[in-house]
């Protein structure tokens, strides 16, 4: 091809930015780090407001419904309910902006 729309190596190689379908090792460990840090915040505003003698209902809820990074189990940490894709599951890191989504409750069943 000659001309403005000359073909280069890029457009030859088909997607310009290649996903890998599943997180790497690394990436595993971080995301992991990343729920215990969220637990950890949790934990520290639970304790500061139990030595003042007060609490948060918002925080009440989350340490009722959200499961710490323990006791979540490997799906639910690396994968994410949705509901357009063949099984119903899709790797997390797939999702923009994973790394700042809370993502650790799916419906029941899957």
């Amino acid at each position: 091809m000659f001309g403005a729309f000359r073909a280069t190596n890029t457009l030859f190689g088909g997607l310009l930015w290649k996903t890998p379908w599943r997180l790497s090792r690394f990436q595993k460990a971080r995301q992991r780090k990343r729920l215990r840090s969220v637990d950890a915040v949790v934990a520290t505003l639970d304790s500061a407001l139990a030595k003042k003698g007060e609490t948060l209902k918002a925080l009440e809820t989350w340490k009722e419904a959200m499961p710490t990074e323990a006791e979540m189990l490997p799906k639910d940490k690396y994968t994410m309910f949705d509901r357009k894709e063949k099984r119903y599951r899709k790797g997390i890191h797939k999702l923009p902006k994973w790394t700042r989504v809370s993502q650790r409750l799916n419906p029941p069943g899957y």
